[in-house]
């Protein structure tokens, strides 16, 4: 098992800078690829970004490529996602997960999430 903690969302202006954490307890956090998640009112949970147990390989989706920035400490067991140049698209909730096999950017590839932290980006 490994529960994970999301924290850091809140409510920004248009071109502002957030960072979201990922606190993960129980098994082995350096063992895990992590990825983050959101999903806007009405709309699917979607793919934001993935990060390798290592760090050394990172993926996003296009529509946060150049903005948002995954990071992890392994000694901290905390994974981290800085937004930056922030949209009102952006809008969400976001959820970390912790990857178990598969395609990164499926989220039947995850096996724990987190309960998700309100991002909200006002224009």
């Amino acid at each position: 098992q490994v529960q994970l903690v999301e924290s850091g969302g809140g409510l920004v202006q248009a071109g502002g800078s957030l960072r979201l954490s990922c606190a993960a307890s129980g098994r082995t956090f350096s063992s895990y690829a992590m990825g983050w998640f959101r999903q806007a009112p009405g709309k699917e949970r979607e793919f934001v970004a993935y990060i390798s147990w290592s760090g050394a390989n990172t993926y996003y989706a296009d529509s946060v490529k150049g903005r948002f920035t995954i990071s992890r400490d392994n000694a901290n067991d905390t994974t981290y996602l800085q937004m930056n140049s922030l949209k009102p698209e952006d809008t969400a909730v976001y959820y970390c997960a912790a990857h178990y096999s598969g395609l990164y950017f499926r989220m039947g590839s995850y096996d724990y999430w987190g309960q998700g932290t309100q991002v909200t980006v006002s224009s």
